[in-house]
């Protein structure tokens, strides 16, 4: 194992000790696969993930805890919406039971990999493709389903600085009855172009607003969007076109049953993000970060100052404690990795 830094880890690939690898053909279930040497794989030009995009992937993460064990925060999570996923883009649908064994036996041969407690958390990926040639648009025949990790830290650079936030009116994210609410491979691919010109004019990420009206707030290229307006915290609803993501869920449920606060998932709108007491967005690889400003046609709107909100500090808090084992886990959602 080469020598990490876990002081100044990055959101970036390093590369470990194993993946995991499994092959499936339509209409056969995914039953059968193992660990091998983790590296670059072959493709033909023709496979139908190079030429179609049929392809979908999740994100989950271990942590190491204040209780020196190694855990998992709701992979089951990932694992349905795996299954939705896969469903969604013709390829041949996860077992549950199959995706869980494959993430827990790819993180066992890794597990010296998980950074120590407090300094990151080790990133996921697994990741399931078309993989034989196809040149008429079709669903392939024979579909490969890997798992990799990769020590990581924050998403976000500048120390938990609020994030800078442009409203995209030149591009959608997804579409209505389309794949948003998949994790397919395409739907970030459509958000590169618009996130480098954001990047670009110096902000962190972009905010979507839907493909129907462009009236209401979707999310951000990366991250689910909610906003606080005195005891009320709103979320855009999962309209089809969202994705349903672990953090968000788990965001709901904290603010609902812990901290007594009113909870609707509705149309949100951009003034309602602008008259908001705090925005943040969530997400397996941002966890929960504070949005400062967000800036449209009509120039900037400031949410925040340089301080994390008191409502994103304590949520984040929650559900990071949770992660940790720094709090008890009254929820259910930790799944104890044992050597």
């Amino acid at each position: 194992m080469a020598k990490i830094d876990w002081d100044n880890l990055g959101f970036n690939v390093v590369e470990t000790r194993s993946m995991y690898k499994a092959r499936c053909r339509q209409g056969e279930p995914w039953k059968s696969g193992g660990l091998i040497p983790y590296g670059t794989i072959k493709l033909s030009p023709a496979a139908g993930v190079l030429n179609y995009g049929q392809g979908c992937f999740e994100g989950t993460k271990a942590y190491q805890t204040a209780k020196d064990r190694v855990v998992l925060f709701r992979p089951e999570m990932n694992a349905k919406r795996m299954v939705m996923s896969t469903r969604r883009l013709c390829i041949p649908e996860m077992n549950q039971e199959f995706f869980l064994q494959a993430v827990e036996e790819t993180l066992k041969d890794n597990i010296d990999y998980v950074p120590p407690y407090n300094k990151g958390s080790l990133y996921i990926r697994p990741i399931v493709w078309g993989t034989s040639p196809a040149i008429g648009v079709r669903p392939v025949e024979e579909y490969t389903f890997m798992v990799f990790v990769s020590p990581v830290g924050p998403y976000f650079k500048g120390g938990g600085k609020p994030l800078r936030l442009i409203v995209s009116n030149d591009y959608h994210r997804a579409a209505p009855k389309g794949i948003g609410d998949a994790k397919a491979i395409g739907n970030y691919s459509a958000s590169l172009y618009p996130l480098t010109e954001a990047k670009n004019r110096g902000f962190d990420e972009v905010i979507y607003l839907d493909a129907k009206n462009e009236k209401f707030v979707e999310e951000v290229g990366s991250a689910n969007l909610f906003a606080l307006k005195g005891n009320t915290l709103i979320t855009p609803r999962l309209s089809g076109s969202i994705l349903p993501g672990v953090t968000r869920d788990s965001i709901i449920a904290l603010a609902k049953e812990k901290l007594g606060l009113e909870m609707l998932e509705t149309d949100v709108t951009l003034t309602e993000l602008y008259d908001a007491d705090e925005v943040f967005c969530t997400g397996t690889a941002v966890v929960v970060t504070a949005v400062g400003s967000i800036t449209d046609l009509d120039g900037e709107h400031r949410i925040a100052d340089e301080k994390m909100g008191r409502l994103t500090s304590k949520l984040k808090e929650m559900i990071t404690g949770i992660q940790h084992e720094d709090i008890p886990d009254e929820f259910g959602w930790l799944y104890p990795i044992k050597e």
